[in-house]
């Protein structure tokens, strides 16, 4: 018992820790990327003068952007043809060492997930960061790249009466960050319904006024289109962005503060730029001073409480689960956060695949169609649209998609988006050119593409996506159905792990599980998993000799039916 008590003690301390720290230190951390834009038309190599420059660049440039009071910088190294440009904007509520971490972590980033691709754009939450051979830098009119989010819940109020009071609200915002701020920054609220409407509007700081609200103009026209009568949006440019919620989200009281409008009557479209000062203070010094005490004592004791009742309740379940192995629980709230950003509306899809239109199917199986598809940022995606009868249930799905949102790897299939309006079930990943191992390698046609060396590369590429989600990633994870139709592969031939329905998560100590419900693929199994459900990474081990069989010999195994 006396290891349960310290480690309650240790947990009290570390809640009340983080209160504290949280009363002190900024919120803003890169955290996962948002998202990006790859251009891999062209490329450079490892160890060259390019990637040099980059490296040079990541230092510099974090540390140029720290000391700049608009927290904007940009900066180009090198000669042709290895010249970089680089281009980071920080959130204007960021402060200056939250900014400098958050660009260096985008240099790390771009590289990993768009690798060897000379131009590349990474989207955080804090920043935004784009290095290219090519020239932007002078230009502010954007490269017209957009990456669209939105909150997925809808509005209880009438739609077009909510749409027109987040016009204005947003309207007003950009004319601020065009005209009164150096930073080209603006934050605004507006009351609604009893409630209020936050906003964000920012362009980088060296566009001229004009230039600046005819950005946020073209991007706040989206708004019809992908956020009606949604509780919250945003849209990312690297010159403009804006974004709208429900909520309180941005550091700090609002620069704008804009009066409630009439539930029945739809206000105006777009206000005159608006010039605020801070509300004065009224009353007595006694009472302020009372009252400033309160404001922060308050808040401070109720967090703690809290901290104390949450670390009571992880202590029980820590003490609980030192029964029973921890595996992931899909169904989780706290797991689910982190597909939130992927979150991708019906609309976007239906126009990306012109309907799911029949001239975009990839593909087809028992879990339904695969379709091609363009975003509206130009970026080629594939749809899988899973039938009502599929046989990936919506525990499987749950289960694959918080798991991807969690792995990051360049062996490993990226997750781009997911959809769950509708009654549709659609995942939304990276596009690969040249579809799964299978249509290859087992075609007596197309086979002859895959020389040793591809092969050897391959074979190379998925050791290294298994080493990572047994070893390397912060989740200890057992794939349990890897095969060639689970192996996808892109331009260059670069093999990526795909389908993590059936995955598992283990526990840092744990080495094998046990199941009574034995799933995957007849012929790529482990005997010890076909025969009495124990699996391992030993079970993903074995499916991989079978697989590096395959390779080899261009031959199927003659037990391959699902099961």
């Amino acid at each position: 018992m006396a290891t349960y008590r310290g480690h309650l003690s240790n947990c009290l301390l570390a809640a009340v820790a983080a209160v504290l720290l949280t009363f002190l230190l900024p919120p803003l951390v890169a955290g996962q990327p948002l998202g990006k834009f790859c251009d891999d038309s062209a490329n450079y190599t490892a160890n060259s003068t390019f990637q040099t420059n980059i490296q040079r660049l990541s230092t510099t440039l974090p540390k140029n952007i720290s000391s700049s009071r608009t927290l904007f910088a940009k900066d180009s190294l090198g000669t042709v043809p290895d010249i970089v440009y680089a281009l980071a904007l920080c959130r204007g509520d960021s402060n200056a060492s939250a900014c400098a971490g958050c660009v260096a972590t985008a240099f790390q980033d771009a590289q990993q997930l768009c690798p060897f691709n000379k131009d590349a754009t990474v989207f955080y939450d804090p920043c935004a960061l784009r290095f290219s051979n090519q020239n932007f830098l002078a230009s502010t009119n954007g490269d017209r790249k957009f990456l669209i989010l939105m909150n997925t819940q809808n509005v209880s109020a009438p739609a077009k009466v909510f749409d027109s009071a987040v016009g204005v609200l947003i309207n007003a915002t950009a004319d601020y960050a065009a005209t009164n701020s150096s930073k080209r920054f603006g934050t605004g609220e507006e009351g609604f319904d009893g409630s209020k409407i936050y906003g964000l509007a920012q362009c980088t700081p060296d566009m001229a006024t004009t230039d600046c609200r005819s950005c946020l103009g073209s991007i706040i026209g989206m708004m019809p289109k992908y956020f009606s009568g949604k509780q919250g949006g945003r849209v990312l440019g690297l010159r403009c962005n804006y974004r709208y919620e429900t909520y309180s989200f941005f550091n700090g009281v609002s620069l704008l503060q804009l009066p409630a409008a009439p539930l029945g009557v739809p206000p105006a479209p777009s206000p005159a730029p608006v010039n605020v000062t801070p509300p004065a203070t009224t009353g007595t010094g006694a009472e302020n001073t009372t009252g400033k005490v309160l404001a922060i004592a308050l808040p401070i004791v109720i967090a703690i409480l809290a901290a104390v009742v949450i670390c009571f309740y992880l202590w029980k379940r820590k003490r609980e689960r030192a029964r029973k192995p921890s595996i992931l629980d899909p169904t989780n709230p706290d797991d689910m956060q982190s597909i939130d950003s992927l979150i991708v509306s019906i609309s976007i899809l239906r126009a990306a695949t012109d309907n799911f239109n029949e001239s975009n199917k990839l593909g087809e199986g028992g879990f339904g169609v695969v379709y091609k598809g363009v975003l509206p940022s130009d970026q080629e995606i594939a749809v899988k649209r899973l039938s009502q009868s599929s046989r990936q249930g919506i525990e499987e799905l749950k289960n694959e998609l918080v798991l991807v949102a969690k792995l990051q790897h360049k062996n490993l299939v990226r997750l781009v988006g997911v959809c769950l309006e509708e009654h549709e079930k659609l995942l939304v990943y990276e596009y690969m050119p040249n579809k799964s191992l299978d249509t290859i390698l087992f075609d007596s046609d197309r086979s002859s593409v895959l020389d040793w060396w591809k092969r050897l590369k391959i074979v190379n590429g998925i050791a290294r996506g298994l080493q990572y989600l047994h070893e390397d990633s912060q989740l200890k994870i057992i794939h349990r159905d890897l095969k060639a139709s689970n192996v996808l592969l892109d331009s260059e031939f670069n093999p990526k792990i795909s389908d993590f329905g059936l995955a598992r998560l283990f526990g840092n100590d744990q080495s094998q599980d046990v199941t009574n419900r034995v799933v995957g693929t007849y012929g790529y199994m482990a005997p010890e998993y076909a025969m009495r459900g124990h699996y391992s990474i030993k079970s993903d081990v074995f499916s991989f000799g079978v697989l590096i069989l395959e390779i080899v010999t261009g031959r199927k195994n003659n037990v391959s039916d699902d099961s």
